[in-house]
């Protein structure tokens, strides 16, 4: 199966330039493809994994992918699919938000891996545009765009009755150069990308064949963009009520990240297995069955979940976020490590206390687990309070060194649900 095909069977394909043109390309050659990542923040987040895995797909497929940085847009900030201005941030905020970026590329894609023939290549576009002078830029590439044409693009006109400022206007323009510099340099001759980055893509495309008119039609330039995600109940892919779910570990933990997959709704569980993982159209089958005669089992979204977070963060991430999935599954913390206690109960009630011995009952009322000393002794004579799992029903209990986990934590649940984390400092 060629690359195109299997993107359109796994649903990837929003748009494309000269379907059967590029069909034919990349049958016949090695293509040279980049997709651009600004750094509007220190990480990356699963919204960016399509385009991520994209890059992938083309490679095992034998193609050649670069990954841009836009260490040189972000100082500007696209307009595309946005209502308002963004906030624009120093040069220094951007030059380490594009490292953390680019780093976090380098690991889930393997750059300069030396097991690949055509390993994922990283570029920063700060490289060029920052060498560029206000009369390079009007000169040689403004003198491409008329204004007629910038403003029936969709990222523009979406936004003129709000208003648009002149640098957020230019964009495509820098975006358009990007494609300009890497076509000169790599040959790269495809630039991939969500829907909204559709005009800016073709825009593009039309840089490249007005600055070489005597060759224009020679230049075979090509442009394809993925669908946006939804999920069946509405509401934006990738969002929470905690927030982004982020690539970066520290963010969001191999755990929650594990987490988000396992509670993917059966409804796009299917379409998700077939837009994020490398599975075979036969492998995901198996589990469509899964789906349809065990969908309590949650077969499909575990095995979702597991590629997913492999793919990220490793096969010891992995490994991790299983193990404590099943702790709190079972109620037995106690073989937890404190790294793990950190991940799976992040977003727990927290104290912090000594590591002076205390009373059970003492230690309830100052964490507020319980309202009151008369309140802590009924809960634990009524068998409502756990340490690490183990129930405690012994009012003349006391706190010790043995209950900490790794000297650090201790984990009291109240009832059913309610859990509690205490940090010994």
């Amino acid at each position: 199966m060629d690359i195109l095909e299997d993107l359109e069977q796994r649903g990837l394909i929003n748009q494309t330039t000269d379907r059967e043109g590029l069909e034919k390309k990349l049958a016949k050659e090695e293509v040279t493809l980049y997709c651009g990542f600004d750094p509007t923040g220190d990480s990356l987040h699963i919204g960016h994994l399509v385009p991520l895995t994209m890059l992938k797909r083309f490679q095992k497929a034998g193609h050649k992918p670069i990954a841009l940085v836009g260490g040189g847009t972000g100082m500007i900030g696209d307009p595309s699919g946005r209502s308002s201005e963004r906030s624009l941030n120093t040069t220094e905020v951007v030059k380490g938000y594009s490292e953390k970026i680019r780093q976090q590329i380098h690991n889930i894609l393997g750059v300069d891996d030396p097991v690949e023939e055509n390993p994922v290549v990283v570029r920063n576009n700060h490289d060029w545009l920052s060498q560029m002078t206000v009369i390079d830029f009007l000169r040689d590439a403004g003198k491409h765009f008329g204004v007629n044409y910038m403003l029936g693009k969709e990222s523009v006109s979406a936004r003129i009755d709000q208003g648009i400022s002149y640098t957020e206007f230019s964009y495509m323009i820098l975006q358009s150069l990007d494609y300009l510099k890497l076509y000169e340099e790599e040959n790269c001759t495809l630039q991939i990308g969500g829907s909204d980055q559709w005009g800016n893509i073709t825009a593009g495309m039309e840089l490249i064949r007005r600055s070489r008119e005597d060759q224009a039609e020679e230049i075979n330039v090509y442009g394809l963009t993925v669908p946006l995600i939804t999920k069946a109940d509405g509401t934006k892919f990738g969002k929470t009520a905690g927030g982004a779910i982020w690539l970066d570990g520290e963010k969001t933990t191999p755990y929650e990240f594990y987490q988000f997959w396992i509670n993917t709704d059966d409804r796009d569980v299917i379409k998700f297995l077939h837009y994020f993982t490398f599975l075979t159209a036969e492998e995901i089958e198996e589990l469509v069955w899964e789906v349809t005669n065990q969908p309590g089992k949650r077969v499909a979204q575990k095995r979702l979940a597991e590629e997913m977070t492999r793919s990220i963060h490793g096969d010891a991430a992995l490994e991790q976020a299983q193990k404590i999935t099943g702790a709190l599954f079972s109620g037995e913390l106690s073989n937890l490590t404190a790294d793990e206690i950190k991940q799976g109960f992040k977003d727990v009630p927290a104290s912090d206390m000594t590591k002076a011995d205390m009373p059970l009952v003492d230690l309830l009322v100052d964490a507020n687990i319980s309202s009151s000393k008369r309140q802590a002794r009924e809960d634990i004579n009524n068998g409502a309070i756990y340490i690490n799992g183990q129930r405690n029903q012994e009012v003349a209990y006391v706190v010790t060194e043995q209950d900490r986990i790794e000297d650090q934590f201790m984990i009291v649940r109240r009832g059913k649900k309610k859990y509690f984390m205490i940090r010994f400092i």
